[in-house]
């Protein structure tokens, strides 16, 4: 399976449960920036009557959108049923949609989001292109992944690659500027904390990544360590206009 196989997400996602085994790992960076609040920020910045995120999982971010701008209409759309139905809990205008197909006419909003979730799209720029067409005049999109460096020791330590996502810190610009004139990097070193080993064997094993082959095994596998351990990640915040 790989990180762009929408089959396999839908399988991956048809639940909340591995998605909170990786969001919980997760701290701000040492100085505590954290890309989901500096990505609301952009948000608020922009003033938008409307907005739309995309792969939108539990709501988590949607619901800091309402509330951030409380005049705003809010939209999301999600690949998974269940993560619909969990964003509309939370009082969310959610839907269960495709990127690439989605379900608004050119110019629908002023703002959208795509919190890691770019680097899963079967054809990248295919889907900013979607995101560029429901987008009105001077809208602004915030794009947000991950890049090589991502938690790169202990995916080495499992015998693991750096990761390698069709959406990164290090491709993302070139690829938004396919759509885009304007492009905005901002770069976070944020922090994961895993109490124990099978904390940190949990969070690669709940990843959509397949198992390293020279390890040998269909599922990763961690050298035992003891007590706490700290991670770094490698976050980019792309503002596309």
């Amino acid at each position: 399976m790989t990180m762009d196989d929408a089959t396999a997400i839908r399988e991956q996602v048809a639940t909340e449960a591995l998605l909170d085994v990786r969001r919980q790992a997760w701290l701000p960076t040492a100085e505590g920036l954290d890309p989901a609040s500096e990505a609301l920020a952009v948000l608020r910045g922009a003033q938008p009557h409307r907005v739309l995120e995309v792969g939108c999982g539990t709501g988590e971010f949607a619901a800091r959108l309402v509330a951030a701008l409380p005049d705003a209409e809010v939209l999301a759309v999600d690949l998974s049923e269940r993560m619909v139905d969990l964003a509309s809990r939370r009082g969310i205008d959610a839907r269960v949609a495709d990127l690439h197909h989605l379900p608004f006419p050119a110019g629908h909003v002023e703002a959208a989001a795509a919190m890691w979730m770019l680097h899963h799209l079967d054809d990248v720029p295919a889907g900013i292109a979607a995101l560029r067409r429901v987008l009105a005049p001077g809208g602004v999109l915030v794009a947000v992944t991950h890049g090589a460096g991502h938690v790169a020791s202990l995916r080495s330590e499992a015998g693991g690659a750096p990761v390698d996502l069709p959406f990164s810190s290090e491709n993302g610009e070139a690829l938004l500027r396919g759509s885009f004139e304007a492009v905005v990097r901002h770069d976070f070193a944020t922090r994961a904390v895993f109490g124990d080993h099978a904390a940190a064997l949990a969070y690669l094993r709940a990843g959509l990544e397949d198992a390293p082959a020279a390890t040998g095994s269909t599922t990763w596998d961690l050298p035992y360590f003891e007590g706490a351990r700290e991670e770094t990640g490698q976050v980019t915040l792309f503002i596309a206009s």
